[in-house]
């Protein structure tokens, strides 16, 4: 596929590599914030936006599922990036040498053992691969980056060692998204459904509302909620199952969900990515 695919963040950063992974001849369109991504496919500009939405470590990303709905866009696919960390350090820079290392706040968590181990001290920046761009402008020996090996490529700074994250199995999950739903053919495997919903302020109503799933044989993979328009009461909650809404079963599921929600909006029907197979 060809075209423009928007990401937020810096060249280089993981939602690039994301990108660049799962649409190899695609150009891809750094943005400055999620919104701006979005923004970017409602106008055209971009044919697809790569947005992240939890991480197997840090769990749900910020904002994005108060984002999705009424954005105009729809998820057409997911795609699972596994976060490989580089420490990453200008030409001629020793491991010996360095004294702080810069990046986002939630990869310099998923590096405590390596910060420990050099005696770094971490620094907190806007971006992985933002940083990469900073110690790459000071050209400082003693300033280190965490970021990918698609940053070191891009900003021209050695890899001074790879994979320095504390668990191997460091991975995010993307949503891809566009400004029309796909219709999958009926005869496609594994297919996902992603929607959001707001339960009745009645006793039990998720409870109930939830039912449904569990009689028919719908497997709900994501259950999350969240507070919407600051008002404790008013509590959304977002879910993928799988299979699609014109299966029989998801059918009857999302009737009975039907019945004890304020609203139900499906965000968008997609092919699981491979990974959640492998990863059983």
């Amino acid at each position: 596929m060809s075209g423009v695919i928007a990401f937020q963040g810096y060249p280089g950063a993981y939602s690039d590599l994301a990108c660049r992974a799962a649409f190899p001849d695609m150009t891809t369109l750094p943005c400055e914030s999620f919104e701006t991504a979005m923004e970017t496919v409602r106008d055209g500009r971009a044919d697809l936006a790569m947005l992240p939405c939890e991480n197997s470590l840090a769990g749900r990303v910020p904002d994005i599922h108060h984002l999705l709905p009424g954005s105009g866009l729809f998820v057409i696919g997911e795609h699972f990036q596994r976060v490989e960390h580089c420490l990453l350090g200008i030409k001629g820079a020793t491991i010996a040498g360095l004294q702080r290392a810069h990046s986002h706040t939630v990869a310099l968590g998923q590096v405590r053992n390596l910060l420990k181990e050099l005696h770094l001290a971490p620094v907190v920046e806007a971006d992985t691969a933002g940083s990469a761009e900073l110690v790459a402008q000071w050209n400082k020996p003693e300033e280190a980056a965490i970021a990918s090996s698609l940053a070191a490529e891009i900003y021209g700074l050695e890899i001074l060692r790879t994979n320095v994250e504390d668990a191997a199995h460091n991975t995010t999950r993307f949503y891809v998204m566009a400004k029309q739903a796909t219709v999958p053919d009926p005869k496609t495997p594994n297919l996902m459904t992603s929607f959001v919903f707001r339960v009745r302020n009645v006793p039990a109503a998720l409870y109930k509302a939830l039912g449904g799933f569990a009689t028919n044989g719908v497997n709900m993979t994501k259950l999350e909620s969240y507070m919407e328009g600051g008002v404790f009461t008013a509590t959304v909650f977002y879910a993928d199952v799988e299979g699609r809404p014109e299966d029989g079963n998801v059918t009857l599921a999302l009737e009975e969900l039907a019945f004890f929600s304020e609203r139900i909006e499906i965000l968008g029907v997609y092919p699981a990515d491979p990974y959640r197979t492998i990863r059983r």
